[in-house]
């Protein structure tokens, strides 16, 4: 194909010049050129820089321009056709208020390539505009008066600014001076004070639409905010808790400052290993001597107390404090696992430490109070990242730096209890902030392990707080060792009992965990209780009679040990269970037949 073939002419004879000729008709001798296959590739010319090109170059360049310009004409219809529009709408006498029940809710205007649909805000709708209006109020964490205003708000899609005084303690003289009391809720629209939550109500079921006419009417044609109560201001702290800080600041915390400077700080080798950035007894009772101009039993005594007030410990843990060259200490900023706590940032708070259930109590309410903000009503979803920009979150973090050096021993076994089952809830929180999650969303097991805090001068783990001291130092599932070991200080601190009921007031952020809560230390025994109800009662607990089966969470596998053989297990949930569920499973264990019990699967994926 493709080549050229000479057809032969059968009988041919040939004149003089070549030709052939048949039957006297004279034939021209001629070549057949067979074409190329269609389905071949065409050959084209090589490019060359000739003129041609240019003018391609050329022709290119007018058809973008010709394409811009046209995107520019289009644009500009576009914006003098929705021009025309809000033209029209401000002369149109069908959006009059007084036509505006017997008009239609949604008008359309055609273009040309272009639909521009304007729908229209009824002024009675449930979630109207306030127009600019300020609307806040003082609250106070936990308090059930203060959710319901803060639900209906929610529900009317109104925008409000909320102050709990639990979280910004400084603001609690403004509510007082505004409305002279401490009660909340207090709800003001711009300045003006409207009253708790009876007086919304009022306003809210009055038939004359009370409500909208307060929170629609202007004020000299302008609704103006400068009277109401100022939103709070992202990164400024409790001056009047600075100012506590500054006059606890003793001559304890001045002598240690200055040993920081003057001991010989170094390392050591002792019983064969090394030891860094420690000093010897006997140096800390020549510089108390000299410095304070003491006795030596005085200087003795001083030492214990630095030991008792967490600034420095033993290296190897053996003693409080004991004169002596063979009796090594270091500060605690000193020691190995302090850059791993979360709430260490660079040096310690050598403040006089709060008391235990100071700091209990305020954990409690600046948690609750990011929970009412920024999870849902059934507390089964966290909003983490909206958590994370929060001041009342930045506060929380503050806040835990008093925890360094504070006194836990001086807990009761209650108060000891709700402390530690808010500070895990907490620390799980700040853990799925700072460490994230795992793959595909789940929740990173290894924060519950890694993610530390200094607390009475020792590190603790959402682990070592489950298993440690709520669990009464027990092994935690799978794992062949206690948490604390025989001389550990931190031994001191596990409850005397373990209830089991623990397992339900803890959230580890998944979403098969227990919801997220926080426990007061007088109530903490019921609600507990509580807790373990809600449990069951939110798919903790399935009953199938024809199978004789019953399906639990995995957490009764995981910590059998804690709530006792299988079948003690069912005797034991029956008196947290509602009616139905505890009939189904009173009608199984009333037989003698077996009682299958099988777990489901766990969720690990983050409850946000």
């Amino acid at each position: 194909m493709g080549s050229e073939v000479e057809s032969p002419i059968p009988n041919e004879n040939h004149d003089p010049n070549g030709n052939n000729v048949n039957n006297d008709v004279t034939v021209t001798k001629t070549l057949t050129i067979v074409q190329p296959h269609s389905l071949l590739p065409k050959p084209t010319p090589p490019a060359k820089l000739n003129g041609n090109n240019r003018n391609d170059a050329v022709s290119r360049l007018a058809v973008g321009k010709f394409f811009r310009q046209r995107s520019n004409d289009l644009s500009s219809a576009i914006s003098r056709g929705i021009s025309s529009i809000k033209q029209s709408i401000e002369n149109d006498e069908s959006f009059n208020k007084n036509d505006k029940d017997s008009s239609g809710d949604v008008t359309e205007f055609n273009l040309p390539g272009v639909k521009v649909v304007v729908t229209e805000k009824k002024e009675n709708d449930v979630s109207f505009s306030t127009k600019g209006r300020v609307i806040s109020f003082f609250s106070r964490s936990n308090c059930r008066d203060c959710s319901a205003v803060r639900r209906l708000f929610r529900e009317r899609g109104l925008r409000f600014v909320e102050i709990n005084v639990d979280v910004y303690v400084e603001r609690e003289k403004e509510l007082v001076d505004r409305t002279g009391s401490k009660t909340v809720p207090k709800i003001f629209f711009d300045g003006e004070l409207i009253g708790g939550l009876v007086e919304l109500n009022v306003m809210m079921r009055s038939g004359d639409g009370e409500l909208q006419r307060r929170l629609l009417r202007e004020e000299g044609g302008k609704c103006s905010g400068a009277d109401a109560p100022a939103a709070p201001a992202y990164g400024f702290d409790d001056d009047v808790a600075k100012d506590e800080e500054e006059e606890e600041e003793g001559e304890m915390v001045r002598v240690v400052r200055v040993m920081r400077q003057r001991l010989p700080i170094q390392d050591r080798w002792i019983k064969m290993k090394l030891v860094r950035n420690c000093f010897s007894g006997t140096d800390l009772v020549d510089f108390l001597l000299h410095y304070l101009h003491s006795s030596r039993p005085k200087a003795v005594e001083i030492g214990k107390q630095l030991c008792q007030k967490h600034f420095i410990h033993h290296v190897l843990g053996e003693n409080d404090f004991e004169e002596g060259n063979n009796n090594f200490y270091r500060f605690l900023e000193h020691e190995a696992f302090i850059t791993k706590c979360f709430n260490f940032r660079g040096a310690t708070n050598d403040s006089e430490p709060k008391a235990a259930a100071e700091l209990c109590d305020r954990i409690t309410k600046i948690m609750s109070a990011i929970l009412e903000s920024y999870a849902s009503d059934d507390r089964k979803h966290v909003d983490y990242v909206a958590i994370s920009k929060s001041e009342e979150f930045r506060r929380y973090v503050n806040m835990t730096q008093d925890l360094q050096r504070v006194d836990l021993l001086e807990l009761s076994e209650n108060e000891k209890l709700a402390f530690f089952l808010n500070l895990y809830n907490a620390m799980v929180i700040h853990a799925v902030i700072r460490v994230g999650v795992g793959q595909e969303g789940a929740i990173n097991r290894r924060s519950f392990s890694d993610f530390l805090y200094l607390i009475g001068g020792h590190p603790y783990s959402p682990s070592t707080i489950k298993n440690g001291i709520l669990r009464s130092n027990r092994r935690s599932p799978y794992s062949l060792v206690k948490p604390f070991s025989t001389g550990d200080p931190r031994l001191e601190l596990a409850l005397l009992k373990m209830n089991p009921l623990i397992h339900f007031g803890i959230c580890n952020g998944t979403k098969s965990s227990p919801k997220v809560r926080f426990f007061s230390p007088h109530r903490v025994a019921e609600e507990l209780r509580g807790a373990a109800r809600e449990f069951f009662a939110n798919d903790g607990i399935e009953v199938n009679l024809e199978k004789r089966t019953v399906y639990l969470s995995p957490i009764f596998k995981w910590y059998g040990m804690d709530f006792g053989q299988e079948r003690n297990i069912l005797n034991w949930m029956i008196s947290y269970l509602d009616p139905n569920k505890a009939g189904l499973v009173t009608h199984l264990l009333s037989d003698a037949a077996s009682v299958n019990i099988s777990y489901k699967n766990y969720d690990w994926s983050i409850n946000s």
